[in-house]
């Protein structure tokens, strides 16, 4: 199988035809998943997967996860639906499931159906935005942890607290680890200064040099790199989009990496602002 990749953006993605995803082998497998880690988003257009096909290739890269929360098929449950008017708008910048202990380590995802213009989806490079700090910032935020939880999905009970910073267990670099939808607080600040610094990391993690966008068509397939990326589906459109979507668990951190050693900021006192500590 002779296969041929194009950069997509200047900072993240690329194009991959020459494939059915239906017939890898392990000399074309490792050709992609070499791909995937150098561009984190690859984009396979035209491959119209079942069910069954798309978690058969999502299951090269791993042990596929079962969502806790989401829409599934009945008979192919590592398979999720998201419809666009039921639940399934993910208009913010986010990370998928950071929520979760284990988050999953990539996605699959296909569009099945979808709106003639819009509903494109966006990446983000975190390498990238890791690595455009200045030294003197990279020091302070590699001392953070951060908090996230599943409240947007009803269930604020559901977090979990890992570094600000991830090294990634594959490829060694470094990726700014926190998203709008799902990070709450940084919690070795006080509330004011979490929510000022978060503003500023959300914000310079989403810049549009460090950002790909694919216009979907049906039957298109996107694979990208959990631990590294975060990712917009813009809701710019009326039509019905219905997409179908595995994720894959694996080690999200590296097992080397220590955690930060700055303490957690206890309140001393109560006051008047403490209403307002979030979540």
């Amino acid at each position: 199988m002779s296969i041929e990749i194009t950069q997509l953006g200047g900072a993240i993605g690329a194009l991959v035809s020459g494939i059915d995803l239906r017939s890898l082998d392990d000399q074309t497998f490792q050709e992609l998943h070499t791909a995937w880690l150098l561009n984190l988003v690859l984009i396979f257009p035209d491959q119209h997967l079942s069910p069954t096909e798309q978690r058969n290739f999502a299951s090269w890269f791993g042990e596929l996860e079962i969502h806790p929360l989401t829409e599934k098929l009945d008979d192919t449950p590592e398979v999720t639906v998201l419809h666009s008017e039921r639940g399934g708008r993910a208009d913010v910048w986010h990370t998928d499931v950071t929520f979760n202990d284990t988050p999953p380590i990539a996605a699959v995802l296909q569009q099945i159906s979808g709106p003639v213009a819009g509903g494109d989806t966006m990446w983000a490079n975190q390498y990238a935005a890791f690595e455009s700090m200045s030294s003197s910032m990279q020091t302070f935020v590699r001392g953070l942890t951060a908090i996230h939880t599943a409240w947007p999905q009803g269930h604020p009970e559901m977090k979990a607290e890992r570094p600000l910073v991830l090294r990634h267990p594959a490829t060694g670099r470094e990726a700014l680890a926190i998203n709008r939808l799902f990070t709450t607080r940084i919690p070795q600040l006080e509330q004011a200064e979490s929510d000022a610094v978060l503003a500023l990391l959300f914000a310079w993690g989403e810049r549009p040099e460090l950002t790909c966008r694919w216009k979907w068509s049906a039957g298109d397939v996107a694979i990208w790199d959990n631990r590294c990326t975060r990712h917009y589906a813009v809701g710019d459109y009326k039509d019905d989009r219905v997409m179908h979507r595995v994720t894959v668990l694996g080690t999200y951190v590296d097992p080397t990496q220590e955690s930060p050693a700055t303490p957690h900021q206890i309140p001393t006192r109560l006051s008047a602002a403490s209403a307002f500590e979030r979540r």
